[in-house]
């Protein structure tokens, strides 16, 4: 089965879980996924001892499911932040043309309509506002009054490509700050799941992890595949800090 089709097959798990029992890494995820994937192949060699110590079978047999559903939820959730954090980018990069755009308009516009006094109240109620959906809105509207009312624009020679460039640049405008403000909420559902994977992994490698450590704590060849690396240098380091604290003392 491949990673997409773990996610599947797991998904409705996660989403059963207590939202009171999600957890969230505590070191990096590639590293926890790592550490899972060493461990599988560590007690696959001490299957037979470690059920006889009262690990269910389940568990070492969920154990590759669960990591590969993991990665596609990490996965997951890499890629819908980097089409927000890509769309981000481009709004910051092409939204200045699409406000010039709108105050050009709202400029020759007002002089091109200048003796027409309704034009000029809904030009006025359309300059209402100046934020990005505001913006977005704005264009379609300018867009929409330019068609219906040429003739005093063409009088003052405006370039009447730029309607149909309005029209156009609102819709783009709106697609695009929907995909930077919009998939905040998927992003956040994302994360949520990638969590309540990481959490259904964690607790078939806190059980191995466990029972293994109980079985061979006497025998350091096979402990030492029960152990977190990471948590393991992290350890030694804030043991060499204390051991420095002490000497300074």
């Amino acid at each position: 089965m491949s990673n997409a089709e773990h996610y599947q097959a797991k998904l409705a798990e996660a989403l059963a879980l207590e939202s009171s029992a999600i957890k969230t890494p505590y070191m990096p995820i590639g590293i926890f996924l790592q550490e899972s994937e060493d461990l599988r192949y560590w007690a696959i060699k001490d299957k037979e001892a470690l059920l006889a110590a009262g690990l269910d079978e389940n568990i070492l047999d969920n154990l590759d499911v669960t990591i590969g559903a993991t990665r596609e939820a990490q996965s997951i959730w890499m890629e819908n932040l980097k089409t927000r954090k890509d769309a981000e980018q481009r709004w910051k990069d092409e939204s200045p043309a699409a406000f010039n755009l709108r105050d050009e308009m709202i400029h020759a516009f007002r002089y091109a309509y200048s003796q027409f006094d309704d034009l000029l109240v809904q030009l006025n109620t359309i300059n209402e506002g100046g934020g990005s959906a505001d913006m977005i809105q704005d264009l379609n509207d300018l867009a929409v009054m330019g068609r219906s009312n040429p003739e005093p624009l063409q009088r003052i020679n405006y370039d009447m490509t730029k309607i149909e460039r309005a029209a156009q640049l609102s819709e783009e405008m709106a697609e695009l700050r929907a995909m930077a403000n919009g998939d905040k909420q998927e992003d956040n559902e994302a994360l949520t799941i990638r969590n309540q994977m990481y959490t259904l992994l964690k607790q078939l490698v806190d059980e191995i992890r466990a029972c293994g450590k109980y079985l061979f704590w006497r025998d350091e060849n096979r402990l030492k595949g029960y152990v977190s690396k990471f948590n393991q240098q992290i350890y030694n380091q804030q043991k060499a800090k204390d051991k420095d604290s002490t000497i300074m003392i």
